[in-house]
């Protein structure tokens, strides 16, 4: 069997260099994006990216000699792409100004969120981008079944699921004509989400309740926690816990009298270097968490079950994962898993 094997590989292998790769993007390629259909008379040569998140796709499909700047930043980079990013130049840690990006003359602006580039983006529209003849991407995993008129957050109307970032990548993989590096990118990101699960497996958290508290504004104030579709409540359905919060909003501003009813047994926190809002610093958290008359009575806090996890990691990102790993890893180290 293993004689048959190599020879018909070695059959395929000829036929394959006889015949153009049908991997090969066709151009003009016509895109569904976020509601717009996108067409690319060839694969773009300058992009300017909008949101870490989206930034580190880029690179992760080897696409950094491509971009020309960047914008929006909550840590640091992936460190295998720390030398890369060094060499990009830095539009903006966070919105970034209309002209600053067309100032980089990128034929592709691809963005993370539809509130920095879409029909109120706060960066630009996408038919300002298109008028200068600057095509626009935006990653699916922030309009599908996802609502951003509001200008804030958005609300999600389904249950995120790391298959919009598959959808993601293999759609930048075909815009750039480099579809072999985006199946390879899939194939290790399902592999690590599978063996996250698997390394989880004896360890039952069957309906532990859990807080996602990204930032607040004011620290004392209501907090920025996780709604119940984004990227923490696939994490918690993946690890069968339960989200102190019901409602659709991606990031709802909630009181603490609110969630204290909830009780919340953990208490997840994100880690970044940005300080846009007072409580971004994790010290600053668990300071106010230890001490406000409210939140010192909480289980999470009275038992210190904290766990620290990267905001990138709380977002529809290929972080995502990672998030899953950090908290699988919190609650068993907390005695909680059965």
């Amino acid at each position: 069997m293993r004689q048959f094997l190599t020879s018909m590989t070695f059959a395929f292998g000829l036929t394959a260099l006889a015949a153009p790769s049908l991997a090969a993007t066709q151009y003009p390629l016509t895109i569904a994006n976020c509601g717009q259909q996108v067409t690319f008379e060839k694969a773009p040569a300058k992009i300017v990216s909008i949101g870490q998140g989206m930034t580190e796709i880029l690179f992760s499909l080897g696409l950094a000699d491509k971009i020309a700047g960047t914008a929006v930043w909550v840590g640091p980079v992936l460190p295998q792409y720390a030398e890369a990013n060094s060499k990009i130049k830095r539009l903006a840690d966070n919105d970034p100004s209309f002209e600053s990006v067309v100032g980089a003359e990128p034929d592709l602006v691809a963005a993370e969120f539809e509130w920095h580039v879409g029909a109120q983006g706060s960066v630009g529209t996408r038919e300002q981008f298109s008028g200068l003849g600057i095509n626009t991407y935006v990653a699916p995993a922030d309009c599908v079944a996802k609502v951003n008129t509001d200008g804030g957050d958005g609300v999600r109307k389904e249950l995120f699921t790391v298959d919009l970032i598959y959808q993601e990548i293999g759609e930048l993989s075909e815009i750039f004509d480099i579809k072999d590096r985006g199946d390879a990118l899939i194939a290790d990101l399902k592999k690590r989400e599978a063996d996250a699960v698997a390394s989880i497996s004896g360890a039952s958290a069957k309906n532990l309740p859990v807080a996602f508290w990204f930032s607040s504004k004011e620290v004392n104030g209501d907090a920025f926690i996780a709604g119940m579709n984004g990227a923490p409540a696939y994490i918690l359905k993946t690890l069968g816990a339960a989200n102190v919060v019901t409602t659709e909003e991606e990031w709802p501003l909630v009181g603490w009298e609110t969630i204290a009813q909830a009780n919340p047994a953990v208490i997840v926190i994100a880690t970044m270097d940005r300080r846009r809002y007072a409580a971004d610093d994790p010290e600053v958290k668990l300071g106010f968490l230890e001490n406000d008359p409210v939140t010192r009575e909480l289980d999470a806090v009275k038992n210190k079950r904290f766990v620290m996890m990267d905001a990138q990691s709380m977002n529809p990102t290929i972080r995502t994962i990672d998030g899953i790993e950090i908290l699988a890893k919190g609650i068993k180290s907390s005695g909680l898993a059965q």
